[in-house]
């Protein structure tokens, strides 16, 4: 990367601040946070040494930004990037894009007219096992994918134990296993075989206490001529992510349980493990703000880079995807996704 660039970082949860720290990490750029909660702005700023603001219009005023990256709630990301694209800025914006399309396409538009970089963090992308496992699927090496099977489970609390104080309790906020959970795995299913052209899905909220979203959900979807089928609870002991694209010539299988990706080819076989990667969380968001960082200093797209992020394009399809789903089970029918 060329130079260093100055980067403000908007909300400080627990996201943000994974934010905060993987661009830290990659000694490539200057940080700033802008946050409205005073004690968490307070406390994030010593942690990590970095100037601090109230809020965005403070931020803009003292400071010269390149980019941003907005990790508050969903339903506040499409009035955030507006403002700031409007002021120049790139930005990486927190996945899902939004919680409606209300706002997209202006977005869209200003973004075209300001020639700044966009993507969106779906972390997925910047799985070594899963990019090369998608360079072997586009190889047509196992031949023309005609099938997606996605299964996963983990014990949500565990892993986010103040789920019923933040905006996980609220589907308007972008909460619910669909929006906050299986959007990861929609996203990852349209780079693999295809946008989502028809699904439909049952959803329910069957065991995490204190929250009345749904913590359960299966999905059938069709990616035009391949089909695809989704299964994810929010409740089970074991942490489980598993994904499979079944081609007419073979088979591969991604786990992220040691980021490994298999192969199967001979009939009546066993998988064959292709590789197997030590990655932690944190590495998967360095990663990412690795490209991102690239991708501002080149002025490309980042479709050459070793990390595929996603674009704006894609997070609006998965967008559309997310609000298929939620409506499909509102109206228990399937429903053409545009």
């Amino acid at each position: 990367m060329k130079g260093r660039l100055t980067i403000l970082i908007v909300g400080v949860g627990s996201i943000g601040e994974r934010h905060l720290r993987c661009f830290q990490a990659t000694d490539c750029c200057e940080l700033a946070l802008c946050e409205t909660v005073t004690e968490r702005r307070e406390t994030v700023a010593a942690k990590y040494a970095v100037p601090a603001f109230a809020s965005v219009e403070e931020a803009l005023d003292a400071q010269h930004f390149d980019a941003a990256v907005i990790a508050v709630p969903a339903p506040f990301h499409i009035p955030l990037a507006t403002q700031l694209t409007e002021r120049g800025l790139h930005l990486l914006i927190e996945k899902p894009l939004s919680v409606s399309l209300d706002g997209v396409a202006d977005l869209q538009r200003l973004i075209g007219e300001k020639q700044t970089q966009v993507a969106v963090g779906y972390t997925f992308r910047a799985f070594p096992a899963l990019i090369e496992m998608k360079a072997a699927i586009d190889s047509g090496r196992f031949g023309v994918p005609v099938q997606f099977i996605f299964v996963g489970g983990q014990h949500f609390p565990f892993y986010r134990p103040a789920y019923r104080e933040i905006y996980y309790t609220d589907r308007a906020m972008g909460g619910g296993a669909i929006q906050d959970g299986l959007t990861h795995e929609f996203n990852v299913a349209e780079w693999l075989v295809g946008p989502i052209t028809r699904l439909v899905a049952d959803a329910d909220h069957c065991v995490l206490a204190g929250v009345e979203v749904e913590d359960t959900v299966h999905v059938i979807t069709r990616h035009g001529p391949v089909l695809g089928s989704f299964s994810l609870n929010q409740h089970q002991p074991p942490n489980e992510c598993r994904i499979t694209v079944v081609c007419d010539k073979g088979a591969v299988r991604f786990e992220a349980d040691g980021h490994r990706w298999f192969s199967g080819t001979e009939l009546g076989g066993e998988w064959q493990m292709e590789a197997e990667h030590e990655l932690d969380r944190d590495r998967a968001y360095v990663r990412q703000a690795e490209q991102f960082l690239d991708q501002i200093a080149d002025g490309s797209d980042g479709s050459n880079g070793s990390v595929q992020l996603c674009s704006l394009a894609d997070s609006i399809q998965t967008l559309k995807v997310n609000l298929a789903a939620l409506r499909s089970v509102e109206t228990r029918q399937w429903i053409d996704i545009e």
